[in-house]
């Protein structure tokens, strides 16, 4: 069978095509500037009003192109969909200078741009110039998606719905969702939106990098480890037991360094991290069940795990598929695999 997995992150987007009939080390791989990147560009492009619609999806790069826009002096309205990219609390949005439209309001005279996380026909055009043709079986996207509850904070709400996950110590694919999303999760719905039809398997990036990095063949033989994915905009560090996660935490990968990156991986091994320094810290947070007894290994993946080199810890540096770009897409395969077989 064939997969197409994406990770969707704010630097990059991770692609591969994985054909279960050859090696995974042979699948097709691109990593290609991320959707908000791209989004950005175009919003930048545009010298007059505009008028932004779509989906519900990554801010970042896109949110300081909306922000922008205004300062030169130009209109910006959005669908009340594509308006939750810059925060779910529409009311937010307002105060910023935006004008939320209904979503079949045409405005012709408006220069427009589509938000959406996953272009499937760019990928498709991309892959069509070497002459591979994208038919899948099963695709998986993974995104970070903080949730929404009026009234509560992101950070916080992200870090309850991870607390409720790991009532009980679980294996990374858990945190997989299969064709249906809980509405809190705005940024995955939009991806069901824009895959309407498909049935796409949605996972949080994070946690899909870190069930990537179990696959590393000298992973598969360790029992206690901590997996950290350090990414370019966001860290998540997670203690494994018998390929079981029960603790993590998870921060601004800007706001690490070697001393402190340290001490929060051994605050998480001895089981003393509290979602309250890490918050305070204006970090996401952190959740743990229970200490760790003997650590055999630090797993890193992600573009920024040179971080590491001056902890003094001992290091893998996980390349699933043989390649450390892929471990989110490798994670989705996996996640895939635990659920569809042939």
């Amino acid at each position: 069978m064939n997969i197409l997995a994406v990770d969707v992150g704010v630097g990059t987007q991770d692609i591969m095509f994985y054909d279960t009939d050859y090696p995974i080390e042979n699948s097709i791989k691109m990593v290609m500037p991320s959707p908000t990147k791209i989004l950005a560009k175009r919003i930048r492009k545009h010298h007059n009003d505009i008028l932004i619609n779509g989906n519900t999806m990554g801010g970042g790069p896109v949110n300081k192109a909306i922000e922008n826009h205004i300062k030169r002096g130009y209109k910006v309205l959005m669908t009340e969909n594509a308006a939750r990219t810059v925060r779910d609390d529409l009311k937010r949005v307002k105060s910023l200078g935006i004008e939320i439209v209904p979503e079949r309001e045409h405005h012709p005279e408006l220069g427009r741009v589509e938000l959406k996380d996953i272009d499937l026909d760019s990928i498709k055009e991309s892959l069509s110039k070497f002459e591979v043709k994208l038919d899948f079986d099963y695709i998986g996207i993974a995104i970070q998606d903080h949730g929404y509850l009026e009234g509560v904070g992101d950070r916080n709400f992200r870090f309850m719905k991870i607390k409720e996950k790991l009532n009980v110590p679980r294996y990374p694919e858990e945190f997989a969702y299969y064709d249906k999303v809980p509405e809190y999760f705005t940024r995955m719905n939009g991806v069901l939106n824009t895959l309407k039809g498909y049935k796409p398997i949605i996972m949080d990036s994070k946690f899909a990098s870190i069930c990537g990095a179990t696959c590393d063949p000298i992973v598969k033989e360790l029992n206690s480890y901590i997996a950290i994915d350090i990414g370019n905009g966001h860290t998540l560090a997670a203690a494994f037991d018998n390929g079981k996660i029960i603790g993590v935490f998870e921060h601004h990968t800007k706001s690490l360094d070697p001393k402190k990156i340290k001490y929060l991986i051994e605050k998480l091994i001895d089981g003393t991290i509290t979602h309250n320094e890490v918050h305070d810290d204006g970090g996401h947070g952190a959740w743990t069940t229970a200490p760790m007894d003997n650590i055999e290994c630090v797993i890193a993946t992600g573009p920024m795990r040179r971080i590491l080199q001056k902890t003094g810890m001992k290091v893998h540096y996980a390349a699933p598929a043989g390649d450390v770009m892929m471990a989110g897409p490798v994670g989705l395969i996996k996640a895939i695999m635990s659920r569809h077989t042939d």
